[in-house]
């Protein structure tokens, strides 16, 4: 970790040196991580976790340019490739990485299978900063990323 000074704040930050791939596979050699959304986040997150030996599922509507895109990288229906709903369902952490609206529509959806325990993971916070707008509130028992 490093401590970094920003005019009077003080912060650390943890640098990939902290995180080595072994130390990444310990920690979610339990987890089973579901990437909802396969655009320019979706994409690149669960290649890169894959290629480094985390257990991930994608969830992608079936159709379209997304999910043939799905088909090409390697992913397999019914194994690894997942309507998003039941990729939630399967998976212990979420990543909830649709677009703004896709998340914001998608959401009735993909609340319920957010149980106890789970973690839910955004790589931005538009729609959980804006909840009043979007009604995404994740439940008390998940954690949220």
């Amino acid at each position: 970790m490093k401590e970094l000074k920003l005019g009077d704040n003080h912060e650390t930050a943890v640098e990939r040196a902290d995180y080595p791939p072994a130390k990444v596979k310990q920690i979610l050699g339990g987890e089973t991580v579901a990437v909802l959304g396969y655009g320019v986040q979706g994409r690149g997150q669960s290649l890169n976790m894959r290629d480094n030996g985390v257990k991930v599922i994608v969830g992608q509507r079936k159709g379209g340019k997304a999910y043939d895109l799905c088909l090409q990288d390697g992913w397999v229906p019914g194994e690894t490739l997942f309507d998003p709903e039941e990729a939630a369902a399967k998976g212990t952490v979420i990543q909830y990485l649709l677009s703004d609206a896709g998340q914001k529509d998608m959401w009735a959806k993909i609340k319920p299978h957010l149980t106890a325990g789970k973690a839910l993971y955004f790589s931005h916070g538009f729609s959980i900063v804006y909840s009043d707008q979007t009604g995404v509130v994740p439940p008390k028992d998940v954690d949220v990323i």
